[in-house]
C-alpha cells in the first residue's frame, strides 16, 4: 500500500476517534445520566426540549460506532419520550446514522485490504449479487443476537452498495425498535401486559429471518434457473 493511502486512512480513523470523543464530551457536560436507564434518559431528554431528539439520536450513533452506550435503553427511553411512532422513528434515525458513519468507515480502511486477500469470496467481489447482499444484511437486522456496529462494520468491506445497505439496515431494524420503544413507552402503564407482548413480538423477530431464509432461499434458487 501506497504511504499516502496509509496517511488518508490514518487521518479518516483519527477523525472519526476525535469527532466520537467530542460527542461523548458533549453528552458528558450536558448532564447525561450515568446510569442510562430509560427512565433515567427520558427526563433528561425532556429537560432539553426541541434538543431532546437531537440528544438521543447523539447517543444512538456513539452506541453503534463505538459501542459504550447500549442500544437498548436508548431504544425504550425513545418511547418514553417521544411516544411510540416518534421514539422509533428518531432511535432508527440515529441508528442509521451510526450505521453508516461505521459502514464508511470500514469500507475507507479496509475495502481494499479485503478485496485483495478475500479476491475469491463471492460477497466481495465487484460481480457480488448486489440483491443477495441485501437480503443477508435485511436478516441480521431482523435477528437481535448479531451485533448492530459488527454487521455495519463488516458489511463496508463487501460489495454491497451504500444505499443497499441504508435501507436494508433501515427496514430489517425497524420491527425491534418498535418493540423497544413500545415496551418503554407503556411499561409503566401496563408492566405485565406489555412484557408478554414484547416477549411474543420477541420471539416472533427471531423466528421470522429463519422462514424468511428457507423461502428467500427457494427463491433466488428459482431466480438462477
Amino acid at each position: 500500500m501506497k504511504q499516502t493511502d496509509w496517511k488518508i486512512k490514518t487521518a479518516v480513523l483519527l477523525a472519526l476517534t476525535i469527532f466520537m470523543a467530542a460527542l461523548w464530551f458533549a453528552l458528558s457536560e450536558l448532564g447525561m445520566p450515568a446510569s442510562l436507564s430509560s427512565t433515567a434518559i427520558s427526563n433528561w431528554l425532556g429537560d432539553h426540549g426541541i434538543w431532546g431528539p437531537v440528544l438521543l439520536m447523539t447517543m444512538m450513533v456513539i452506541a453503534v460506532v463505538v459501542g459504550p452506550i447500549p442500544t437498548l435503553p436508548i431504544s425504550a427511553a425513545s418511547g418514553l419520550a417521544f411516544g411510540m411512532a416518534g421514539g422509533t422513528l428518531i432511535a432508527a434515525t440515529g441508528a442509521l446514522i451510526g450505521a453508516l458513519i461505521a459502514f464508511w468507515t470500514a469500507r475507507l480502511l479496509g475495502r481494499d485490504l479485503a478485496c485483495r486477500y478475500l479476491e475469491k469470496n463471492p460477497l466481495f467481489t465487484a460481480e457480488s449479487s448486489q440483491r443477495l447482499l441485501f437480503w443477508i444484511v435485511f436478516m441480521t437486522r431482523l435477528i437481535p443476537i448479531f451485533s448492530f456496529a459488527l454487521i455495519s462494520y463488516a458489511s463496508g468491506v463487501t460489495a454491497i452498495s451504500a444505499w443497499r445497505f441504508a435501507l436494508a439496515t433501515f427496514i430489517g431494524m425497524l420491527p425491534m425498535t418498535v418493540v423497544f420503544a413500545g415496551l418503554g413507552h407503556t411499561f409503566e402503564l401496563h408492566p405485565t401486559l406489555t412484557v408478554v407482548a414484547a416477549g411474543v413480538i420477541l420471539i416472533a423477530m427471531a423466528i421470522l429471518p429463519y422462514y424468511l431464509n428457507t423461502h428467500l432461499v427457494r427463491w433466488l434458487g428459482r431466480r438462477s434457473d
